[in-house]
């Protein structure tokens, strides 16, 4: 498979149309089925984190309060992911982070977005959810540490992502198996999926 940038963000709240910041950031980049580079900082959103988001991550307003400011740690993450096309676990939460921030500092924030989990209800119809930590007890994953900290959930999205790209070389014989394919994949209705692979160039 070829080298993406899987990331995920750890926010105050849920849109940044309210006025909710990210509070950590990590990328693992992924190339031929492996995690081969990673970057993770937290940072200062200038405003409060909630009791309750502080209950899921572990994040608290101590933590973040002597990290750097969003502004530096986005333009050290826009550098690192560079023209990489990008992955996320519920990718619609992360891309409108990624776009409003990389938008606030007006630079380019147009990078295609793929999304493990609308592939993982297209390819594993059978898992009970297709939330991160369910998919990959599910598919015995490897699982890092606690959920809901950006770097534990980017490993293990990149986990997916490889499991993803395999399962699709051995059920559909399409290899090499693109961040564009499966962008197209995600959006195919389930009823679809098998015309849509087995109309790919097949593996030698």
């Amino acid at each position: 498979m070829e080298r993406v940038a899987v990331l995920d963000f750890e926010t105050t709240g849920l849109s940044p149309d309210l006025g909710d910041r990210p509070t950590e950031i990590a990328i693992a980049v992924v190339e031929e089925g492996r995690i081969v580079d990673r970057y993770q900082s937290l940072m200062n959103p200038g405003r409060r984190i909630p009791a309750f988001v502080t209950e899921l991550t572990g994040i608290t307003n101590a933590m973040v309060a002597t990290a750097p400011a969003v502004a530096e740690v986005m333009r050290e993450a826009a550098r690192f992911v560079g023209a990489l096309p990008v992955v996320a676990h519920n990718a619609s939460f992360d891309r409108k982070f990624w776009v409003a921030e990389l938008q606030r500092l007006a630079l380019d924030a147009d990078s295609p977005f793929a999304c493990t989990m609308l592939l993982s209800r297209r390819l594993y119809p059978e898992c009970s959810s297709h939330k991160l930590g369910v998919l990959v007890e599910a598919l015995q994953l490897p699982k890092p540490g606690r959920a809901h900290r950006a770097m534990v959930d980017a490993e293990m999205a990149s986990h997916l992502w490889c499991r993803i790209g395999a399962d699709v070389t051995e059920r559909y014989g399409v290899k090499p198996v693109s961040h564009a394919l499966l962008a197209r994949v995600q959006s195919t209705p389930r009823a679809k999926l098998d015309r849509v692979l087995m109309q790919q160039p097949c593996a030698a």
